[in-house]
């Protein structure tokens, strides 16, 4: 009888209240917090759509992804969360990680629009010099590149400067996104360089081909990245001054 008494007083409850301040008060698991990470999932499954599609990959029931991802995306933060309660960096490093992916995505999808504009309304293909000097020529897609890179750098700053590590300061910004660039590009160096390395000088195995090894190099030169992009913002960029 008690527990039918506590439960229906429990369900009075949870129907009075915000569901979102139910989870607050609950568990110390912000509203911010939530929202935010279903946002990274929202317009990233909506990233993934348009780069789907420009790539011409047709996957099945991919509109869904709008609706499962921002719950997953949510779902996996407040699993992270829990987890910190015996590692408190495990949250941290969740939403760093859901940055990174979302800022990734950002790239991408910049970049399929950059090349379908040019292509489809000024007739620019990707491959077509924009500058030439001497022998060596350089293409439009190194500035589409370039501008993806900025955008989702710069992205990537206020995402991690606000939310990721909550440095709610102003003052120095442009000297502290000066910092976040350099350790964002000395990032993709290290990707680039261990990707390459791993490419060229370790045979594949498991039978392998070398456009999966391709692919296997750049997910193990990501996560050795990423490793130093999360030590670099937390103790350079974002540290506690």
């Amino acid at each position: 009888m008690w527990s039918c008494v506590y439960s229906n007083i429990v369900e009075r409850w949870i129907a009075k209240n915000n569901f979102l301040t139910f989870m607050e008060q609950a568990t110390n698991f912000s509203k911010t917090d939530f929202i935010a990470s279903l946002a990274i999932g929202e317009v990233s499954a909506w990233l993934i759509i348009a780069v789907m599609n420009n790539l011409g990959i047709k996957i099945p029931y991919l509109f869904y992804l709008v609706f499962i991802f921002p719950i997953l995306c949510a779902s996996g933060l407040y699993i992270a969360y829990l987890i910190s309660k015996k590692i408190a960096v495990v949250y941290q490093i969740a939403k760093f990680v859901l940055v990174g992916g979302f800022n990734t995505l950002v790239d991408w999808g910049i970049l399929a629009f950059l090349i379908f504009f040019f292509r489809q309304y000024l007739f620019i293909d990707p491959k077509d010099a924009l500058v030439s000097i001497g022998i060596i020529a350089i293409a439009y897609y190194s500035l589409y590149k370039s501008i993806s890179f900025v955008i989702a750098a710069t992205n990537s700053y206020f995402w991690n400067k606000f939310w990721t590590f909550k440095r709610e300061s102003t003052e120095g910004m442009g000297k502290e996104f000066g910092q976040f660039f350099i350790v964002t590009f000395v990032g993709f160096v290290i990707n680039v360089f261990i990707a390459s390395a791993v490419f060229k000088y370790i045979t594949p195995f498991d039978g392998l081909t070398y456009d999966q090894w391709g692919i296997v190099s750049a997910v193990f030169a990501t996560v050795i990245s990423m490793v130093w992009n999360f030590l670099g913002y937390k103790f350079i960029v974002f540290d506690n001054k």
